[in-house]
Order: C-alpha cells, then sequence, then structure tokens
C-alpha cells in the first residue's frame, strides 16, 4: 500500500545519505520486515524522543536508554513500520522505497565519514562496528 511505501520513504529520508545508499537501506528494510525482524532505525527513535514532553530539539541524538521510549515510532521496541511517516520524504526517497536494491544484508550503519556499511549476519555487523568504532556488542 502506498502508506507503507510512504513510511518507508520517509525512513529512508533520515537514514540514508543519497540514493544509492537509499536502495540499499530500503531492501535492508524490506528484509526485516519478511524475516519478521524490528527495524531498529535510529531516526524513528528520534522522532519519538522529539515527541517527548521538555524536547528542545526536533531530531534529538539517541541514547542507549532511548531505546525503551513508549512511542509506536519506537521500531526497537516495536515490530513493522511506524504508524506514520516520520519526515516528508523526496521523491528520490519514494522511489528507493518501491526499488529496493537486493541484497541479503540484515544489518546496516555508516560510519564517522559517511562510508554505508552493511551485513549479513548480526556477528558481522557487530565485527564492522569494532574495526570502524571499537565496540559493539
Amino acid at each position: 500500500p502506498l502508506n507503507q511505501a510512504l513510511v518507508i520513504a520517509s525512513l529512508l529520508e533520515r537514514e540514508a545519505y543519497g540514493f544509492d545508499d537509499m536502495r540499499y537501506i530500503s531492501g535492508i528494510i524490506w528484509n526485516r520486515l519478511f524475516d519478521h525482524m524490528n527495524l531498529q532505525i535510529d531516526a524513528s527513535l528520534q522522532y519519538a524522543k522529539a515527541n517527548e514532553p521538555g524536547t528542545k530539539t526536533w531530531w534529538p541524538a539517541v541514547l542507549p536508554a532511548d531505546k525503551y521510549i513508549d512511542s509506536p515510532y519506537n521500531t526497537y521496541e516495536n515490530a513493522g513500520l511506524p504508524p506514520d511517516p516520520i519526515a516528508n520524504p523526496s521523491l528520490e526517497a519514494i522511489v528507493a522505497a518501491l526499488n529496493p536494491k537486493q541484497t541479503d544484508c540484515m544489518f546496516y550503519f555508516h560510519d564517522k565519514n559517511g562510508g554505508f556499511h552493511c551485513a549479513a549476519t548480526y556477528e558481522e555487523h557487530v565485527a564492522l562496528l569494532k574495526q570502524y568504532y571499537g565496540q559493539g556488542k
């Protein structure tokens, strides 16, 4: 349905650095949805956090404790897509949502320089996090 595509596109708008990133992340989102995994997308967590009373910025930094925010937009706690878009998606994001890149990746992150890294398994993901950030569990 169009609403699902727009929700995914809004996530891509906030998570990706360009069209190619958007298509890869779209593929990963679809992979996780088809595998019934929680999406665990920080941008949706930022949206949930920004809507809490007293928050002074629209896109606040995500802290580990934020993964437990009680919100339908918390994709760490809730399965499936958020109920509505979290941002206004660009045409590129909508196209990427509807045309995901085929990938076996289930996990991804951007490094400090904006490089995109994805992994098919959680173990590979943690190894990449340790390689780029010196930590991961």
